[in-house]
């Protein structure tokens, strides 16, 4: 079987899914258009950056700060290693959450 070409993603896929048994989990690996910034010259990573989005009942009664913290913490490993994850930008939700502005979505275009 042949190597993943994306080891990073999948880790944090894998991670965030063990830990959070999230209903929505969406990955968006943006590192190819970070790729010429001063700081990634020499980098042999092709997965630095990523946009996650998380929607999980494990984000319940938690600031947003709290809730990247529990990210944070899940994936300190990746964050800390040499040639790891550069930036991550979380969006954490609830399924109440989504829920609620699908609600108000719905009865302000009504």
């Amino acid at each position: 079987m042949a190597a993943s070409q994306t080891p990073m993603e999948d880790t944090i896929r894998q991670k965030i899914t063990e830990a959070f048994a999230p209903t929505s989990l969406e990955i968006f690996n943006d590192s190819h258009k970070h790729a010429h910034h001063q700081a990634m010259q020499g980098s042999t990573s092709k997965e630095t950056h990523f946009r996650v989005n998380i929607i999980s009942d494990s984000f319940k009664s938690k600031m947003q700060p709290a809730r990247h913290r529990m990210v944070y913490t899940l994936l300190k490993d990746e964050l800390a290693a040499e040639g790891g994850i550069h930036a991550l930008q979380l969006k954490t939700k609830t399924v109440e959450e989504v829920e609620k502005a699908k609600a108000k979505e719905e009865s302000s275009s009504s």
